[in-house]
């Protein structure tokens, strides 16, 4: 569009008298065209992922972290993200009927071989009941069934005997019936105290429920509250119960929640927010979070994670932090905020170069436009030539804001457009008078025209 605009110049000049030659031509194209924002663009782009790198996060391209910086959702997982994801066993609350020791037994029978830190625990805290400390190779026949994000529930099967532990839904899926009143009563308050009810059954009965304790990370409902402002809703998966849900949801200070999710389900919420017009993040270490991973625009795996969930991701957390996510939005959107700043001060300073050259390169034909010239510039050839300078010199100057980034700050849309307006559109209007001025007096004092 400006090279049509410039190339209708010299025809208009023949007939009006004015002597447009090329060298000024193309040295008009270049100052009017928006040369400051697409020098800088790359400058923008490569210090967005110097940043994640700083952070020790890998983006697998720089349209990665644009993406970032527009999500609308982010989808948490709450065990190692919300939580210290350290849950440890705090008590037995036995069935009626069955004693805390018989309870203790059976619930470090089905632990023996879980490696995850609630297995463990619940194998310590048996000892305080008298229960000895043993391996399931001591168990005659002991066969252990490992924990699975599709059944919920771990256990082990010994001579006739299967022992099972696991979330209250999954437990009462295995032993086909509902629970006996006290026991709904233990979930509820183990649930709505912010704790994890871990039932354990023995065929078809329940002998009653692990609490196991877990802790909200401080300073998370700060972080949501931030987001919240920009616009983000904040969303955590569990694999819990509604009530724990619930209480670590209201405890954390996130928008909503979705319980009892397998990785199905994941999947489908990330294609629900895509279809209603959102950009969802999150993060996935398994092969079963793969499918979801590939499914969002900005997909954090971790280092510590398989390699399908990291070829699925576009982005590798090598510090294997899943609060990561939070940073990488933060960074995300500083990016954005730097481009869209600087845009500002490009356009605006591109049509302060308007005024500026337009009127010097024509007050001497069309002695109408004197008004319009305000900065009196020497001659023609001294103001084309100032506004190539200042325009190299302006681009120079912006590198190190392009590099370090405008400052963050957690704000809406509608408040960032004032403020860029303000700062960056004011000054990018402002910038080039005082600035081509003092050039053309140099050019002029060292006759360089």
């Amino acid at each position: 569009m400006f090279l049509v605009v410039i190339l209708t110049l010299r025809p208009f000049g023949l007939y009006s008298g004015v002597s447009f030659t090329l060298t000024g031509l193309v040295a008009l194209l270049v100052c009017l065209i928006p040369t400051t924002i697409g020098g800088l663009l790359n400058a923008i782009g490569i210090a967005g992922i110097d940043r994640m790198v700083q952070k020790n996060v890998l983006a697998m391209s720089g349209r990665a972290v644009e993406a970032a910086g527009d999500v609308d959702v982010l989808l948490l997982d709450k065990t190692g993200t919300i939580t210290l994801g350290n849950r440890q066993a705090a008590a037995f609350l036995p069935a009626s009927g069955i004693s805390a020791k018989e309870l203790a037994d059976s619930a470090q029978l089905a632990s023996l071989a879980d490696e995850t830190p609630e297995g463990r625990s619940i194998v310590v805290l048996a000892k305080k009941y008298g229960i000895r400390g043993r391996s399931l190779a001591d168990i005659p026949g002991a066969k252990f069934v490992p924990f699975s994000a599709r059944t919920r529930m771990s256990g082990v099967d010994s001579e006739g005997r299967r022992i099972r532990k696991g979330a209250p839904d999954a437990i009462r899926e295995f032993i086909g019936g509902g629970f006996p009143p006290e026991i709904e009563d233990a979930v509820s308050r183990v649930a709505l105290s912010g704790g994890t009810p871990l039932l354990v059954s023995e065929g078809t009965r329940i002998l009653g429920v692990v609490h196991l304790k877990d802790i909200v990370k401080g300073g998370l409902r700060d972080r949501f509250e931030r987001f919240r402002t920009m616009g983000i809703r904040t969303i955590m998966i569990t694999g819990d119960n509604p009530l724990t849900a619930a209480a670590i949801a209201r405890e954390a200070g996130v928008d909503d929640f979705v319980a009892e999710a397998k990785p199905e389900d994941k999947l489908a919420l990330i294609r629900k927010e895509q279809a209603a017009g959102q950009l969802v993040a999150m993060t996935g270490v398994g092969t079963n979070d793969a499918p979801a991973l590939a499914q969002a625009d900005v997909g954090v795996a971790m280092n510590s994670g398989t390699q399908a969930a990291k070829e699925a991701g576009n982005m590798v957390d090598l510090d294997s932090n899943p609060t990561k996510l939070v940073e990488v939005v933060e960074i995300g959107k500083q990016m954005l905020i730097t481009r869209g700043a600087l845009t500002t001060f490009s356009i605006a300073n591109d049509v302060a170069k308007y005024f500026a050259i337009i009127p010097a390169m024509l007050v001497g034909v069309f002695p109408v436009i004197a008004p319009l010239n305000i900065m009196a510039l020497g001659s023609p050839a001294s103001a084309i030539l100032s506004a190539v300078i200042f325009n190299a010199l302006i681009i120079v100057v912006l590198i190190p804001l392009a590099l370090r980034g405008v400052r963050f700050r957690p704000l809406n849309a509608a408040t960032l457009l004032k403020r860029n307006l303000l700062v960056y559109g004011v000054g990018g209007i402002i910038a080039p008078f005082p600035g081509i001025k003092l050039v053309d007096l140099v050019v002029n004092a060292l006759h360089l025209v």
